[in-house]
């Protein structure tokens, strides 16, 4: 198989489960039609949802409209901290106003990468400030992008008080920030880097986190799960990393998937259909 195939869609989960954080444009699926045909993909492997999420303000505009083409799909709305070295009041307001839509259920992703120089650190602390705020104002949770900097995007959330709910995605920190955002009450989400062979230090984390703290993501196009690493990411994915996580934490694929679904259900306040979708396993294209 080419490295550029997308990885087939696996078998259909024994119980449904949510993919917490994707970005579907960024999958190629801009138009309606695109964006049903990769959730029918999702549904057939038991990924029942999907939260699709900006980074930047024309992503966000299309996210608040795709929100509306299919029940399955959610959005989440934020500028990604990788793009704050000019973020203006204009800006703000926009986002503002796209964060209050009904679907849109998360502000997010915001924080800090310090990976990354696109961006000065202070500049992405201020629009952390600013999104944090913005969750409270608008009551959804906060939806975070930390990048080598844990210590900072914790600090900042002390200080600045979290709002009510706060989730970790793409959850990178080991098993030490791990217990430090559990025993805050945060969410740790994870993506397919979680089976990764040489990610020692991401797994012992994912042991240690209770089930009602547990959510799955893909991240997708990006973070495709073992063994189909580096090639194309698509939120059908997702059922690849709850059968990577069950067998990590020792636990049965029904347990996780299901603590999966039921997080995001409660975290987001998602309406997810529970309905079999496809009968057969649509083609990824």
């Amino acid at each position: 198989m080419s490295r550029r195939e997308p990885p087939p869609v696996p078998e259909r989960l024994p119980v449904p489960a949510v993919d917490s954080h994707t970005h579907l444009d960024a999958c190629g699926a801009t138009t309606p039609e695109q964006v049903r045909a990769a959730l029918d993909r999702a549904s057939a492997a038991g990924i029942v949802a999907a939260v699709t999420v900006a980074d930047d303000l024309a992503s966000a505009r299309w996210v608040a409209e795709a929100v509306a083409w299919d029940d399955r799909l959610y959005g989440a709305v934020a500028l990604h901290p990788t793009r704050t070295k000019d973020f203006t009041d204009e800006q703000k307001a926009e986002l503002e106003r796209l964060a209050a839509a009904e679907r849109v259920v998360a502000v997010g992703e915001t924080g800090l990468d310090y990976y990354w120089d696109y961006s000065p650190p202070e500049a992405q602390r201020e629009a952390f400030r600013w999104h944090i705020e913005l969750a409270k104002r608008v009551d959804k949770p906060l939806m975070i992008h930390d990048r080598e900097a844990h210590d900072d995007v914790l600090a900042i959330l002390e200080s600045e008080g979290a709002p009510r709910t706060v989730v970790f995605h793409c959850f990178s920190g080991d098993a030490d920030v791990a217990r430090r955002c559990v025993d805050a009450g945060y969410v740790l989400s994870f993506a397919g880097t979680v089976t990764f062979r040489n990610a020692k230090a991401l797994q012992e984390a994912a042991r240690l986190v209770p089930d009602e703290q547990l959510l799955v993501e893909t991240d997708a196009p990006f973070l495709t799960p073992h063994p189909f690493r580096g090639r194309p990411n698509e939120p059908y994915c997702a059922a690849y990393t709850v059968r990577g996580l069950a067998e990590l934490r020792n636990q049965p694929v029904e347990a996780v998937a299901d603590a999966a679904r039921r997080n995001a259900e409660r975290v987001f306040s998602l309406r997810v259909p529970h309905s079999d979708g496809p009968a057969s396993l649509p083609s990824v294209s």
